[in-house]
């Protein structure tokens, strides 16, 4: 596989919490950094107003919940308020995240390709304003396609928080596998769609990677949840998804 001697001369990460390490860095490499102020841009601009809300309500959202255990059960409230307190800023940020990663769909995809013609000295057929604005219909409904995927899950995961003690227990420990599996998705999906590689069989190789996949997803989800951090979330993590694919998971799909 060939590299590009000034932008990719060291050994690959091994794990995908590497992966998203070294994210942070091509950020800011010579020629990417211009292709990181829209998906950036999108990110402050909806995550600000999100956190704002969200910070300004945990508090009464937690108490209500909490409310309805059974008296029998009130001690546990002191082991569910942190569980229940990441379960909560978790569905929000990825809520946001998915709607911020719905409007910079076409800058996020603009990225990868950019960074992998970077990263390798080739990639998928460069791309003008004029063909990202008419390929924006269908990466617009590769997004959808993610949507459909996680919304009868995340349905699910929900129903199972409303039963008292169970849900609230084993829930948020569900909740976060569930939300590290759906970041890594969500962002290798950017650098397969730009190959035309099938929702499916992109699903597939994060599948025969596991420990990768959900190393690189957990700690997007994590850094989601964070304040300040989760504004530059979506260009490192694009940044890192692209990485994972020239290394891992390129040659499977030739």
């Amino acid at each position: 596989m060939s590299t590009s001697p000034n932008l990719r001369a060291d050994q690959p990460p091994k794990t995908g919490l590497g992966y998203f390490i070294y994210g942070a860095q091509l950020c800011f490499k010579p020629g990417i950094r211009r292709f990181v102020i829209l998906p950036l841009l999108t990110n402050i601009i909806l995550f600000g107003g999100s956190l704002f809300y969200l910070y300004s309500n945990l508090s009464e959202w937690l108490d209500n919940w909490l409310g309805t255990l059974p008296d029998m059960l009130s001690w546990l409230s002191y082991l569910l308020l942190p569980l229940l307190g990441i379960t909560i800023i978790a569905t929000f940020s990825y809520f946001f995240s998915t709607v911020a990663n719905w409007i910079a769909a076409p800058f996020n995809g603009l990225l990868a390709e950019k960074l992998e013609i970077k990263l390798t000295g080739q990639g998928p057929a460069d791309q003008n304003l004029f063909s990202l604005i008419k390929d924006t219909p269908r990466i617009l409904y590769r997004e959808w396609v993610k949507l459909k995927y996680y919304l009868p899950k995340a349905l699910g995961l929900f129903i199972l928080l409303l039963i008292p003690a169970l849900g609230q227990t084993l829930g948020p420990i569900l909740w976060f596998a569930f939300s590290a599996w759906m970041m890594a998705i969500q962002y290798c999906d950017y650098p397969f769609d730009n190959h035309k590689v099938s929702f499916p069989k992109m699903k597939d190789d994060l599948k025969g990677d596991k420990w990768t996949a959900y190393s690189f997803g957990g700690l997007v989800a994590l850094c989601t949840m964070v304040p300040i951090v989760n504004l530059f979330v979506m260009p490192i993590a694009v940044c890192g998804a692209t990485a994972m694919w020239v290394d891992r998971y390129k040659s499977l799909n030739r």
